[in-house]
């Protein structure tokens, strides 16, 4: 077990080493090969040209954007969104009024809990009302009247 170790030990510290090593070389100088390929002129470009050449790595990213604003500078790229009229800011706006409030019956526990508290005492109070006659029940769990 401790020659394995030792082994694990050695060869990753020879790995960390080698690659020290690799990061103080200098960088290889450019080689002719790296430079970008022969391309049009930007201001020549037409919508129909071809684009991707402008996309490839080698090519600066000055270049690839001014080739890019040539092609989206298009007519055709300049049409409005039929769903225009729904990217409006919605969030802004007049409140809804007390009258109008109050006629949301499904959300009137939910936005005016207080009305909603004298019921509630108003129920509490009826079944308090019918206890003082009591009902007889036979034992089967059905009550006379």
């Amino acid at each position: 077990m401790a020659q394995d170790e030792e082994a694990f030990l050695a060869r990753w510290s020879r790995l960390k080493r080698d690659e020290a090593q690799e990061k103080a070389a200098p960088p290889a100088e450019k080689k002719p090969d790296d430079a970008p390929p022969a391309l049009p002129p930007v201001d020549e470009l037409t919508p129909e040209a071809d684009f991707s050449p402008f996309m490839q790595p080698k090519v600066g990213d000055a270049l690839r954007r001014a080739a890019l604003k040539k092609l989206f500078a298009d007519p055709h790229f300049n049409v409005a969104d039929p769903f225009e009229a729904y990217s409006g800011d919605w969030t802004g706006g007049e409140p809804i009024s007390e009258e109008m409030l109050a006629t949301l019956n499904h959300a009137r526990s939910v936005l005016f809990p207080e009305r909603e508290k004298p019921a509630e005492e108003e129920q509490k109070k009826e079944p308090a009302a019918a206890d003082e006659k009591p009902k007889e029940s036979d034992g089967a769990g059905r009550q006379d009247a």
